[in-house]
């Protein structure tokens, strides 16, 4: 009798995936209420399938170099005109997707990752754990982000490895702080408690419990911070600190274009207005999953 008081006490699996399907289901339906968001979404699908599959979109190569060709406005068979080599731009700036969101990505999972478990560290252990980890954070936060990941990648030396690391790092304080502010809602509460008493490790309870449970902000935070990521991959290019020629980088496109912006408006144009759509987009798309995700918005 007990033991079946004891299993009834609990919910079953299918009813926990019921929940979390059902969850995700409101979630997405909040979501597409939000056009703006919706647009985002529109457009982070299309530049996520431009990156992919570039090598079929592309017209051209985008190191292939045509001396003949060189300064081209926009014609039929330039659609955005070409560069000082000759190279056609929209497909520099097609193959460049795949290095901003390569970029981007990989610099927000190194944030994540790294600045996740430092704050989880903290305000799960609290105490000594949490004073000097949160100490380090505020070091770190003192240091713009471009700042430190300019420093970093003089450093490491210019390139795309180094160029993510450099990012990364400079994120590292901003999800220290969001992780840190999520665990620290979810770990009193009676569900981790419950996890204490069956003798749960605290590795386990921080993975499989809290983590979890506070994934919203994180997820928000992680959506933007490939914005901030993409513009500063841009940035540390933009002064040769990061992506070298001739891989196609719009931050370095912008850069090698910005000595004959007065005669040849194009060749900086179209590489900032990829820059600008995307992180435009980005911050739609992270603004609606934040509204979406937040349960007091619930209509």
């Amino acid at each position: 009798m007990n033991g079946r008081a004891t299993e009834a006490s609990f919910p079953a699996k299918g009813s926990i995936r019921r929940r979390k399907k059902s969850q995700l289901r409101e979630v997405w339906k909040r979501m597409l209420k939000n056009k703006a968001a919706v647009v985002g979404l529109v457009v982070m699908i299309a530049l996520v399938l431009t990156a992919v599959f570039a090598d079929f979109i592309a017209p051209y190569h985008y190191d292939d170099q045509n001396l003949e060709h060189a300064f081209m406005t926009p014609c039929r068979e330039h659609w955005f005109g070409t560069d000082n080599f000759g190279r056609d731009i929209l497909s520099r700036i097609i193959y460049g997707a795949r290095i901003s969101l390569q970029v981007g990505l990989i610099s927000v999972g190194i944030g994540a990752a790294v600045g996740g478990a430092l704050g989880a560290s903290a305000a799960y252990y609290g105490g000594y754990t949490d004073n000097i980890v949160m100490r380090l954070i505020d070091v770190l936060l003192a240091i713009p982000s471009i700042l430190l990941a300019i420093s970093i990648s003089a450093a490491l030396g210019p390139g795309l490895v180094n160029a993510m690391i450099a990012v990364g790092i400079g994120a590292v304080p901003t999800y220290a702080r969001v992780v840190r502010a999520s665990v620290m809602t979810v770990k009193e509460q009676e569900f981790i408690e419950a996890a204490r008493c069956i003798g749960a490790k605290s590795p386990r309870i921080i993975l499989k419990h809290i983590l979890p449970n506070a994934m919203a902000p994180i997820i928000v935070q992680a959506t933007l911070g490939v914005a901030a990521a993409i513009l500063s991959a841009a940035a540390l290019s933009f002064i040769g600190l990061g992506i070298q020629p001739p891989t196609p980088e719009w931050g370095a496109m912008l850069s090698a274009g910005r000595q004959y912006i007065r005669d040849y408006w194009h060749i900086v144009t179209f590489p900032g207005l990829a820059i600008m759509l995307t992180i435009f987009a980005l911050n739609l798309l992270g603004d609606g999953l934040r509204d979406a995700l937040d349960p007091r918005l619930k209509r």
